[in-house]
Formats: structure tokens, sequence, C-alpha cells
């Protein structure tokens, strides 16, 4: 388990600046600059799942051309003057308009809100509320699980899945000693397919991340963006 813990260290580690994921994560970063360059000012972002912490390591403080809107399930922090919280559910945004923002943006969250026809309304509701999108997960034929950090997780009998986090800390996530809890945090995570992608999102085009020749994650963004 330390080679694990090291692993992570060095991989999916994202307080490690040289991690592979924070890496991954900045050049994320530089191909959404690119594409938002091309966004009349001002513009409005919605972050579906996202933190204040994580624009400000972006550079995104206090720009007066740029709003930038959290959606949390519970009202996050917000100390910058171009930040607004919100409360909700992504697959539920019945208090915001048809197309109210500029860009809807989404890091690693969509795997996590439930079963595929849950993910289908996240995906529906981010394309009826945004003008554009910029979502990104990762890639479920990817041999290194992301969350667990355990080579091929996500393939695994679940009560194999159960058993390995009840006995260890694997990756982000911690001990489980509970059946209940354990089977819980197992289900909570559904890793997408590339064609599953496209079905969610019909008007995308796809941005693959790629690590040592094999897709890492995908990101999906509006095949009209402009």
């Amino acid at each position: 388990m330390n080679k694990l813990r090291k692993m992570f260290h060095l991989v999916g580690d994202n307080t490690n600046e040289d991690s592979l994921a924070s890496k991954m994560r900045r050049s994320r970063f530089r191909f959404f600059l690119d594409l938002l360059a091309s966004v009349p000012k001002p513009v409005s972002i919605l972050d579906v799942g996202g933190t204040q912490i994580f624009w400000e390591m972006m550079g995104f403080s206090e720009l007066e051309q740029i709003q930038i809107t959290l959606l949390n399930l519970e009202m996050p922090e917000i100390t910058l003057s171009n930040f607004v919280g919100l409360e909700g559910d992504a697959k539920n945004l019945d208090v915001i308009a048809d197309q109210q923002f500029d860009v809807v943006f989404s890091n690693s969250v969509i795997e996590h809100v439930g079963d595929f026809s849950q993910q289908q309304r996240m995906a529906s509701e981010i394309r009826r509320v945004g003008k554009r999108y910029f979502v990104q997960t990762p890639n479920c034929n990817f041999p290194m699980e992301p969350h667990y950090l355990f080579p091929a997780f996500q393939w695994l009998p679940e009560s194999f899945q159960v058993g390995l986090i009840r006995h260890f800390d694997l990756g982000h996530i911690k001990k489980i000693p509970d059946l209940q809890e354990a089977r819980e945090q197992v289900r909570s995570i559904r890793l997408i397919k590339k064609n599953e992608l496209l079905t969610l999102f019909p008007d995308c085009n796809i941005y693959e991340e790629k690590f040592l020749g094999l897709v890492k994650s995908y990101v999906v963004f509006n095949k009209d963006w402009h």
C-alpha cells in the first residue's frame, strides 16, 4: 500500500503541482482559455461543482469582465467580488433560465451524480442553461481508476471493490469500514465511456487528454463554440 500512496502523490494528488493530475489540469485550462478568448466580454460562467480556490489558482481573481457562479449542493464559500455562490443540484437547474450563462464549465463532476439516467439529466441541464459548455470527465476505459488510484478498480466486481475500500485508503478515498457506507461509496461513482458522452452531448466536439498514448479523460465542448 505504500507504493500505492506514492503513486497517488505522483499521479492523482491535486495538491502536488508536479503530479500528473495537476499538469493535465493546467494543460486543460489552457485549452479552455483558448476557447474562452473567442467569447465577447463581459462573460458569465456557471461552474457546476467547482470552487473559488480552483479559479484563483488559474488566475481569475477579481476580473471585472468575467463573473463566475459556483453551483454546489451546499452554498460555496465566496470571498471575491466576481464570484457568486448558488446552492443547487446539477440535475435540476430550474432556478436558471434557458441560455442564461455564456459558458457552463464542469470538471470531474458528471461521473458523481448517479446512474446514466442521472448523468443524462445533468447533461441536458448544462446544454439548456448555457450558450456554450466545457465538461471534463475521466475515461472509463483508462486502466488506472482516477479516484481510488487502483489499477482496473472500475472493472472489478462490486463485492471486491467494497472489500478493498473497507480495509484500505485508496487514492482520494479514505478507508470506510462500514459495509453499507462502503457500498454507497462504490455506487457513487460511475465513469463514462466515449460513446456514452456522444449520447449525453450529441452536439459536442471531444478533446482527448492522453497519457502514455492512452486516453485518460475527455473534454466535451460545443461544435459551434464561437
